[in-house]
Parts: C-alpha cells; structure tokens; sequence
C-alpha cells in the first residue's frame, strides 16, 4: 500500500504549540480591547450558499472561491455544466458577507446600531507564497445601521487601539473614498460601467506600478493618450486639492474630518495619511475605505470601508454598514520575527510522579501551583528521570517538581 502523506493540504499549515501561544494571547488581546469599546462577538459557519457568494461582489475573490459539489440526487453533472450547476455551497473569503447574511436573518434580535466582532477563519484559492494561505484568520468589527462618518471614527481608533496592544506602533492608517475615486474616474471621461475595471487595475499600484496600470487599461481597450494622462492625474490628487481636484463636497468633507479627527486621537502614536491610490479589491466598497501599513513590509495588515449597500441585498431595505479587519495571520508572523514568542510567557512548571502515584493528591498539588501562576503539566516518570528532564528544558520548561520528593520548584539551571 502506497504510503500516504502526512503533510497539511497545500497551501495550509500546522501550528505548532510556541505559535499557537503567541496567537493565543493576540486573540484575547485584540478581543478584549473590541470588547471594552462595545463591539459583541458573533460566529457565523465557514460554509455559505453558493448563490448568495457569487453575488457578493467580492471582486477578484470571487476567482478564488472554494466551492462544494452537490450532493446525491442533486449532482447530475453534464458535458456543459457551470460550477453553479454543480455546487450549492462554498467556503466563505471574507467576513464580511457572512455578517452581511447573519444581520439580515437577525435583525430583530440586535440592537441598533449593532457592532460585531467576529474572529475566524477565511479560505481563498490562491497560489500559495511566503506569509499568505488558502486558510486564514481574520479578526473583524463592523458597525451596521449607522450611515454617520463617526462609525468610521471609531473603527479607526478601536482597529489602531488593538494594534498598539498587539505590540506594534509607528504605523500608518491610509484612508481614502470610493465616492471620491468614483467621481474623479467619472470626470476623467469614463462610463459609469467602467468604474469597477478600473478600480481593478488602479489597486494593483504596489504590485506593477504606474506604468503596469496604464498597460492593463490600455489592454481592456482604454483609449491610450486618455490613460496616460487620467493615471498621471489620479498620482497629483492630495488632501491639499482634492476638493478642487474632485467634484464631490460632501465625501471631501467627510475625508477631512476622518483624517482631522484621527490624527488627533494618535496623539503621534501612529499617522493617519490621505491616499487616493487606495482602492482595496473588494467590489462592495460604497464610501470610505482604509488600509493599515507598518514598517518596510510591503503588505497591509489590517484593512476595511464602508459597504452601505450589501446587507440590503438580504433585506427589504437599505442598511449601512462599514468594517475594519486586522490581518491575524500576517500580524502573528511580524510578532514571531520580533520575538514576541520568546516574551513573558506564562511559566511552565512539569510535575513528575510516578504511575502508582496518589493522583488525587498529585492534581492537589498541581492545583496549588496553578494558583500561584505557574502552567503545571503532569508527567508520569519513567526510570531514566534524568532525560525527561532535560527534555523539558530543551522545550522552555521552567522548572520542574518531583512528587514526593521535592518540596520546592527546581529551576532550571540549578543543579538538578
């Protein structure tokens, strides 16, 4: 029989115990600091309708579903069968079309305006590379029924509170408007149907540059000389000029108050930047929208925007919504590059004894330990104690205990 491998699907990974630590305590640090500022924790299934995924307007997400095939009698694939014809299910991408589903099925039930956190994870089908999976968690909050810029006031500050909790500092909160991104696509000569497209394209800057964007809108059939100069434009546009620069008063005012407001909040812990080349891929992105960066690393790691027009999808009526999530995947790697996994953790103590040992007694103990802050792992001892024990050592035991023997905690690095 042919051996079967033991290695996680690709595009996956194990968790070892030392980063399950760190994650751990990340969780509950950036739950907690969600929690004082309101935010109520749900959980939605990793698995969705298929109709309702494909119309989501996840952007190119949607090009990287998992779905599942129908089962039974249900599955009666033909030469000409569609993935829609074959699947009713996938594995959700995001959170957000979850929680967009989960308010429109519970309304009733929550209060007005809801704030959720959800923490969990999300599945895409891309190629997997250094610090991305098919397989990710990540860490939201939303805001639905509140049309007002405060909620994304608020996000701003919550997302930016966790994050200096996580252990980070000094970074940078790119905020920008899809009304305002919209208008100006719009001004430069282009159809309203185009504007998707476009924003497409404009958000691959970090990855082919300008001079990549203009080959991919002339590749879509733009005119050239008419890309050439909207590019160059769309790179001139900052917070001095964008209200001359953009027809659109009421985003530029909301825009401005984000970032005056923000900024004062930082109180220089972190900036708060205007970028119109920020875009985020998601197709359901109605009004303002913002991006985390941190040091020279050239990702996001945290992102979201306002996205007024989904929940209504599932509803009767128009609801507005907006959301910010931190990263956790990518924020758990920059915390272990930094050593955070070598930082304060809890002392572990092993406690050995022997098989015939009083276990009542034993768990007493260990118990009593516990009490005192120490994580007590009990381990039955064998006959050569001596490799246990430096087996403990070599895996970041703090010590260990001989019931029935030692009275006290045996530090590691005293004379065993």
């Amino acid at each position: 029989m042919e051996k079967i491998s033991s290695n996680p699907v690709r595009g996956t990974r194990d968790i070892l115990p030392e980063e399950m630590r760190i994650r751990d305590e990340l969780e509950h640090t950036i739950a907690g600091i969600y929690k004082a500022h309101g935010f109520s924790r749900i959980e939605t299934p990793a698995l969705e309708n298929i109709d309702l995924l494909l119309g989501s307007d996840g952007g190119d997400n949607l090009k990287m579903l998992f779905t599942v095939l129908k089962r039974g009698r249900k599955f009666k694939p033909a030469e000409n069968s569609t993935p829609h014809d074959l699947c009713d299910m996938g594995l959700r991408y995001d959170l957000t079309l979850p929680l967009s589903r989960f308010y429109a099925n519970h309304a009733e039930e929550l209060e007005m305006p809801f704030k959720a956190i959800q923490i969990g994870n999300v599945f895409r089908a891309e190629r997997p590379q250094q610090g991305r999976f098919r397989s990710f968690k990540q860490c939201d909050i939303d805001i639905i029924g509140d049309p007002n810029i405060t909620a994304e006031i608020e996000l701003i500050n919550t997302t930016a509170t966790a994050l200096l909790a996580a252990g980070f500092s000094d970074f940078v909160i790119k905020v920008n408007d899809r009304r305002l991104l919209t208008q100006f696509i719009l001004q430069a000569g282009f159809k309203a149907e185009d504007v998707g497209s476009v924003c497409i394209s404009l958000d691959k800057v970090d990855k082919i540059g300008t001079d990549g964007i203009k080959k991919e809108l002339v590749e879509k059939g733009y005119d050239a000389a008419m890309i050439d100069q909207f590019v160059d434009a769309v790179a001139g546009v900052n917070l001095d000029n964008v209200d001359e620069k953009v027809d659109a008063p009421d985003a530029v005012a909301d825009l401005k108050r984000v970032i005056a407001t923000s900024t004062e909040l930082a109180e220089g812990r972190y900036k708060i930047e205007f970028d119109f080349n920020l875009i985020r891929g998601m197709g359901y992105y109605t009004g303002e929208v913002f991006e985390v960066r941190w040091g020279d690393v050239g990702y996001s790691i945290a992102g979201g925007g306002r996205y007024d027009n989904m929940v209504g999808k599932y509803m009767k009526q128009s609801v507005p919504a907006v959301g910010f999530s931190i990263g956790f995947e990518r924020i758990v790697g920059l915390l272990m590059e930094k050593g955070a996994h070598l930082k304060n953790p809890v002392k572990k103590i092993a406690l050995f004894h022997q098989k015939n040992a009083d276990m009542a007694d034993v768990i007493r103990k260990a118990d009593a330990l516990r009490e005192q802050g120490y994580a007590v792992n009990l381990i039955t001892e064998k006959k050569k104690i001596g490799k246990q024990i430096n087996h403990c050592e070599a895996h970041g035991y703090a010590g260990f205990m001989v019931y029935g023997r030692d009275l006290e905690i045996r530090f590691f690095g005293e004379d065993h």
